[in-house]
């Protein structure tokens, strides 16, 4: 029984580490090798005759990539031990719970939670069902790239899972009353004691970035901006000052409406309110999708790659569906396709098809596609997270050339401050936030976000010399 591939020298540190506990996390960039590494551990208990069972909990679209990894690095003998099933599937599915339920009841399992983060909810009835079989798993692992998307409150489910004694914390109440300072409406506004919380989880925690471990090409980044037409334009500033009469105040939801509304308009799509302004539909502004300066700008991109292999993550299923029928050298990959046609759209990404036309909700977690080095970004959501998931899709272990991330902007619009905040790795409510507190007029703020860069007129004055 053995690994076939040689672990390099921080996967073998973080075996060292983790395998001499029962509970740990395990949080490797992608592309810093957390599967192998969980591998290995899973193979040091096995011989040892410490467990019957690996149960891998996983996206659902990561099985078949995770069934891979594992025969690829482990020998035959190894292979009959694990079980994969889909972490969303334990939301919905009795049947799973149930069977999950009896293996654990019945076996020795080693629980591999992974891509963590989709547990973040405590409340969720996913994370319950996964804490139900976890307490009957005498080890237990979960891996992600990073424990955080949002703030610190992520930490409290995963941890739980574990076993509720690393943080000391019951509920997810106690722990927020401890660590968490909420503002007048319930939101998250600080969190406190983080020294405590990192003091707490640094003995089970094994944690790698990809710039302390490993040399990988360059990732560079780009923004391709295009301007609105005359039409969108308006619809933009009519949607804005309809939505900023709302926005009085921080309010996290006024604000997400505000920008969501945005979002659309510059995708493409006109806002249709109700008589108090209050509620809006949307329908297309352009009957020809290629006279949407945003698609003419992806278009564009493509024609430059000029038959390179790329990614284009799209925020809009809308969107998605007009590349599909413009670009025919493409694959679609998103939650309208069922999981084997996925895979099986992957695969001819991989062989004969040139693009991969994604959401980040399905292509952002645990496939491997180094064989590509584009990404076009048509257009984003705010998930920092799925963002950083994303790019390092292509960014990871294996991959030969530098990678090139594009954005695709509309120019003096949300989308800039959107694209910087993730740029800098910060999250753009927070940002807003920031900007809102150091403000005295709320919607002065708002103004100089929503519009982006200031507008700069030229009426030709400066050419012309007045003759006295």
């Amino acid at each position: 029984m053995k690994i076939k591939s040689e672990l390099l020298p921080h996967q073998k540190e973080a075996v060292e580490k983790l395998v001499k506990l029962k509970v740990g996390a395990l949080f490797m960039e992608q592309g810093t090798g957390k599967t192998i590494t969980t591998l290995e551990i899973a193979r040091q208990r096995i011989e040892k005759g410490k467990i019957d069972k690996v149960l891998w909990l996983c996206p659902c679209s990561a099985k078949k990539n995770i069934k891979a990894e594992i025969m690829k690095h482990c020998s035959s003998d190894m292979l009959p031990y694990f079980i994969i099933c889909g972490i969303e599937t334990l939301s919905t599915s009795i049947r799973a719970n149930s069977y999950l339920l009896n293996l654990v009841d019945e076996k020795r399992c080693f629980l591999v939670i992974d891509e963590s983060l989709l547990i973040k909810n405590p409340r969720a009835l996913r994370s319950e069902h996964i804490l139900a079989i976890a307490e009957k798993c005498q080890y237990r692992i979960i891996l992600n790239g990073t424990p955080i998307s949002r703030n610190e409150a992520d930490l409290f489910a995963q941890f739980q899972i574990l076993d509720w004694r690393i943080l000391g914390y019951r509920s997810y109440w106690s722990f927020a009353a401890n660590h968490i300072e909420l503002d007048d409406y319930g939101r998250f506004r600080r969190a406190l004691n983080t020294d405590v919380i990192s003091r707490k989880i640094s003995p089970y925690v094994f944690q790698v970035k990809k710039k302390d471990c490993m040399e990988l090409p360059e990732k560079k980044s780009y923004i391709e901006y295009f301007d609105l037409t005359e039409e969108q334009d308006a619809a933009y500033g009519y949607a804005a000052e309809t939505l900023l009469v709302e926005v009085n105040e921080w309010k996290p939801e006024t604000i997400y409406r505000l920008f969501s509304g945005l979002q659309a308009v510059i995708s493409g799509k006109r806002l249709i309110f109700n008589e108090r302004g209050n509620h809006f539909d949307t329908e297309e502004i352009f009957k020809n999708p290629l006279d949407n300066p945003r698609v003419q700008m992806v278009m564009h991109e493509v024609d430059w790659l000029n038959g390179e292999k790329a990614i284009i993550f799209c925020h809009y299923q809308s969107e998605i569906e007009q590349l599909c029928k413009l670009i025919p050298d493409s694959v679609r990959f998103d939650g309208t396709v069922r999981m084997k046609q996925r895979m099986s759209n992957l695969e001819e990404f991989s062989d004969t098809k040139n693009y991969l036309i994604a959401n980040k909700a399905c292509a952002g977690y645990s496939l491997n596609l180094q064989f590509c080095h584009n990404i076009i970004y048509m257009s984003n959501d705010w998930d920092l997270g799925t963002r950083l998931q994303s790019e390092d899709r292509v960014h990871r272990y294996g991959q030969q050339e530098n990678v090139r991330i594009t954005d695709i902007c509309a120019d003096h619009t949300i989308d800039e401050q959107i694209i910087r905040c993730l740029r800098d790795k910060e999250g753009l409510l927070d940002s807003v936030k920031r900007e809102i507190d150091n403000s005295s007029n709320v919607k002065e703020s708002l103004k100089s976000i929503i519009y982006g860069r200031k507008k700069e007129f030229f009426d030709g004055t400066e050419l012309i010399e007045e003759v006295k």
